[in-house]
């Protein structure tokens, strides 16, 4: 049986990518495939799977040595179970960056296009076998789409990626912005975690000279009820970040219709960072970044210390 799973965290690409490619080796390769996710998946998440008629996958709790895995919507082995490198690695499907550090046991397919979500490149490898596809299947790919584009809100958003989203929501006769509003509406409704959830929810580990921090994103199109609990999540954040082996925590909270990030600026540490990346003046505890809307393409790669 080989395990499909994504990321630490799961968000919807990572909750989606793995129920679509199971199908696809299972039912057009042959290959008996199984979908997990490696955590709770978030709300707009849990909303898709519901709202597109699948149970949530079972969560792997132990990743045995020699397990056939694939790897989808990340590289990265700070995002995958401890022993990742014991287990056969089959394949990894991917449209991060390449961060290296997995070994495999032999010659494996690797796919990495720089397109915004990891479903847009499944589409392209299932090729004439989508006329296969169940609605379901064809409606996780739209909905992991529309959310790693913000609705092709975000700058990391192609052609290819409006092109296939455009393609599946008329073949399943499905309003883009209906849906998007729908699927951002469940990511926003955020009342019931704590704050050390919501700093978890959505997180990398990323170094910066010689700090660690976890960056932390929420999308949402209702900021002020995140950031009417800036205290708290302020007060969780280092207690996340040892819990994480982190030095800091870095929380954005992303503001979907407005196209503008807050940053919340917890100490003098990341006033600092914040000052020197996104060239701005620090006044209080947090600060208003507009168009900056993806961690992978705005955040991530401006960093500095």
């Amino acid at each position: 049986m080989i395990k499909v799973f994504g990321h630490l965290s799961p968000d919807t690409d990572s909750t989606g990518s793995p129920l679509i490619w199971a199908w696809y080796l299972t039912r057009i390769e042959g290959q008996d495939a199984e979908a997990v996710l490696l955590g709770e998946p978030n709300t707009e998440a849990a909303f898709v799977l519901d709202h597109w008629g699948f149970e949530r996958p079972a969560i792997l709790t132990d990743l045995a040595e020699g397990m056939a895995v694939v790897i989808v919507d990340t590289n990265n082995p700070a995002e995958l179970p401890e022993g990742i490198n014991k287990a056969d690695i089959r394949a990894i499907i991917d449209h991060h960056k390449l961060v290296g550090g997995l070994e495999t046991k032999g010659p494996i397919d690797i796919t990495m296009r720089p397109l915004a979500c990891t479903a847009t490149i499944m589409y392209s490898l299932i090729g004439k076998h989508m006329a296969q596809a169940p609605r379901g299947i064809k409606g996780l790919m739209l909905s992991c789409i529309l959310s790693d584009t913000l609705e092709f809100r975000s700058p990391t958003t192609t052609q290819e990626d409006r092109a296939v989203a455009h393609a599946l929501a008329e073949d399943l006769g499905v309003e883009i912005s209906e849906l998007a509003a729908a699927m951002f509406a469940a990511k926003s409704d955020v009342s019931r975690f704590s704050a050390e959830e919501l700093l978890k929810m959505d997180a990398k580990k990323y170094a910066v000279g010689d700090k660690t921090f976890r960056i932390s994103v929420l999308e949402t199109t209702a900021p002020a009820q995140i950031l009417s609990r800036k205290d708290d999540l302020v007060a969780a954040m280092p207690g996340v970040a040892r819990e994480d082996g982190a030095d800091e925590v870095m929380l954005f909270v992303i503001d979907i219709l407005n196209e503008e990030a807050t940053l919340l600026v917890p100490n003098e540490v990341v006033r600092e960072v914040t000052e020197k990346s996104f060239n701005v003046r620090v006044e209080g505890d947090h600060v208003v970044l507009p168009g900056v809307l993806s961690r992978k393409k705005q955040i991530i790669p401006v960093l500095t210390l």
